[in-house]
């Protein structure tokens, strides 16, 4: 019963661990700056497609950010259960 849940929870981290990276990458190229003239607009766009990007991410990071904390906690308690019915 162990095994498919420490697989499940790895699969679940490592899944959360690219989330955190590919969203680390797509903050690098955020810009805190309001583009004003038309010549600018494209970097604007940009920017609105980033932030797009980031807003679709965060469900998901938060689903397996939870997920995994949770998984980790159940398979906690069932170890230490174990242990202490020997």
């Amino acid at each position: 019963m162990m095994t498919p849940l420490w697989i499940v929870w790895i699969s679940l981290t490592v899944v959360l661990i690219l989330l955190l990276i590919y969203r680390g990458t797509l903050s690098m190229h955020e810009d805190a700056q309001i583009f004003l003239d038309d010549a600018e607009s494209q970097f604007a766009k940009e920017q609105e497609e980033l932030a797009r990007k980031m807003d679709r991410l965060q469900p998901w990071v938060r689903v397996c950010g939870v997920g995994s904390a949770l998984l980790i906690v159940v398979i906690a308690g069932m170890e230490l259960y174990t242990h202490m019915a020997r």
